[in-house]
C-alpha cells in the first residue's frame, strides 16, 4: 500500500465541482482565443490554492479524445487542472484539436494525483506482487525514458503484468525489458467527472475552506 505520506484527504465537493466548471471554461476560451483560461488562484479556497498535480481526461463517445496531465505538482490545483484542460483538447498530438461542435456530450474526468512513492523490488516478479490493480497509477522510468498509467487504465489492462508490459511500451521500452535501472513509483488519484451540455459553465464565488 502507498506509505501515509502519499495519501491526502478527498476534496470537498464543491472544490470537484469549481474544478470541472474551470476545466469545461478553459476549453471553451482555448475555443475562441488559443489560449489556455487564466486563473488566479487568490480568489479560490485553499484546496484549491495547494500546490496538487493533476490530469485531465478527455472522452467522446466512449472513446479518448485527448489526455494530458502533470506528475509533479508546481503551480496551484486550480490553475493546473485550468491548463492541462486546455492541453488535452488542443494539445494532446495523437488528436487534432477538439471543435466547438465536439463540446455538446464531451465527457470531462479529472484526476488529482497523490504524491509517488517509489516501489522497492529485486525482479519483475517482485515488482508485479506489490501492484494493487485498479488503485495503483504507475511511473516507469529508466534513464531519460519515462511513462506513466492513470488507475483508470486497470479497466483495459487488468493483469498486473500486461499492465506493466504495456507500460514500458509507452516509455518506449520493449514488453519483456528488464533492468537494474529501472525505476517504477506508484500514486493514488481521485478522479470525479461529469458530461458537457450545450450551455458554458459558470464559476461561482470561490469555495471557503473545506
Amino acid at each position: 500500500m502507498p506509505s501515509t505520506e502519499s495519501r491526502m484527504p478527498a476534496l470537498a465537493p464543491e472544490t470537484r465541482r469549481v474544478l470541472l466548471r474551470v476545466a469545461e471554461q478553459s476549453i471553451r476560451y482555448g475555443l475562441e482565443r488559443r489560449a489556455p483560461l487564466a486563473v488566479d488562484a487568490g480568489q479560490f479556497g485553499p484546496e484549491l490554492r495547494a500546490h496538487r498535480a493533476s490530469f485531465v481526461t478527455l472522452h467522446r463517445g466512449g472513446q479518448l479524445r485527448g489526455c494530458i496531465g502533470h506528475l509533479q505538482a508546481f503551480e496551484p490545483l486550480i490553475a493546473d487542472v485550468a491548463e492541462n484542460a486546455f492541453s488535452a483538447a488542443f494539445r494532446d498530438r495523437r488528436f487534432p484539436p477538439l471543435t466547438a461542435p465536439e463540446m455538446e456530450g464531451l465527457h470531462i474526468e479529472i484526476s488529482v494525483l497523490t504524491p509517488e512513492t517509489p516501489l522497492s523490488f529485486a525482479s519483475e516478479q517482485e515488482l508485479i506482487a506489490q501492484l494493487d490493480p485498479g488503485l495503483d497509477g504507475l511511473i516507469l522510468r529508466d534513464g531519460p525514458l519515462q511513462g506513466t498509467f492513470l488507475p483508470s487504465v486497470w479497466e483495459s489492462l487488468p493483469e498486473p503484468a500486461l499492465f506493466l508490459a504495456h507500460l514500458k511500451a509507452k516509455a518506449g521500452l520493449p514488453a519483456d525489458y528488464w533492468s537494474t535501472s529501472l525505476r517504477v513509483s506508484r500514486y493514488r488519484t481521485e478522479s470525479f467527472s461529469r458530461v458537457l451540455r450545450a450551455e458554458p459553465a459558470r464559476v461561482d464565488s470561490a469555495p471557503g475552506p473545506a
